[in-house]
């Protein structure tokens, strides 16, 4: 059963990994979806490949524009793309921090920004922020990073809070690791790989990484009717390794 006919949807990231995962799923059901990316030539086909720079205000403004404009309504956004960072605070730059926290923290508010007034006006809609588990614990090596996360967790719950009872809601899911591009490209920096896969996966408790569909899974189910009376939380992802 088709959870989304009809509604407009906007996944930023779109163009690989647990983005390009939210953009399949929203399509096969019912959804026109806008897939955005700096690089759209590989969101998945039948979607509206837009390309789009989170971190610069009119870029978002326009895929925002566009997507109420051709189809009248904006339902849901994913504010999915992020940026990867493996420094510790010494050794972090300001400007690796600057770039991280664009990426992360302001592409989720210049998103929401533009959303909210067309999602007010129809009295719905829903906004659905990719943190991370690392927004919620310290990790090594990952200064910029946890940091940017947690500040669009708790970006997220001032949403929620903010407009709470005007039919828009806002959540965010937090993956734990997930084997997918984004990962893939941080062990290929790795000195061992192999190793250094290994390492990821011998602290899960589950004993595997996440796969970019299961957290695709819980965004399309918090923009859902199922989840009507959620707004302000964190889904956290992550095969058990918070709870260890």
């Amino acid at each position: 059963m088709n959870r989304f006919p009809g509604q407009t949807v906007i996944v930023t990231g779109a163009g690989s990994g647990i983005g390009y995962e939210m953009s399949q799923r929203f399509l096969a059901e019912g959804a026109a979806v806008f897939a955005a990316d700096l690089d759209p030539s590989g969101v998945p086909e039948g979607t509206v490949g837009v390309r789009t720079d989170v971190t610069e205000p009119e870029s978002v403004s326009a895929l925002i524009d566009m997507a109420v404009q051709q189809t009248g309504r904006l339902d849901v956004l994913c504010n999915n793309a992020g940026a990867s960072s493996t420094t510790d605070p010494v050794a972090c730059t300001p400007e690796e921090w600057d770039r991280v926290f664009a990426v992360n923290a302001r592409g989720v508010f210049l998103g929401t920004k533009y959303a909210l007034p067309t999602m007010l006006a129809q009295g719905r809609g829903v906004i659905v922020n990719t943190a991370s588990a690392a927004g919620l614990v310290g990790l090594k090596d990952r200064a910029a990073y946890c940091a940017s996360k947690g500040a669009v967790i708790a970006f997220t719950k001032q949403v929620a809070v903010q407009y709470a009872g005007t039919g828009v809601r806002c959540n965010a899911v937090c993956p734990g690791t997930v084997d997918s591009p984004w990962v893939g490209r941080l062990l290929d920096a790795a000195a061992d790989p192999e190793q250094a896969r290994a390492g990821l996966v011998a602290r899960q408790p589950m004993g595997r990484l996440g796969q970019p569909g299961e957290i695709a899974d819980a965004a399309l189910y918090l923009a859902s009717d199922a989840a009507a009376f959620i707004t302000g939380t964190e889904l956290v992802i992550d095969g058990g390794l918070l709870a260890g």
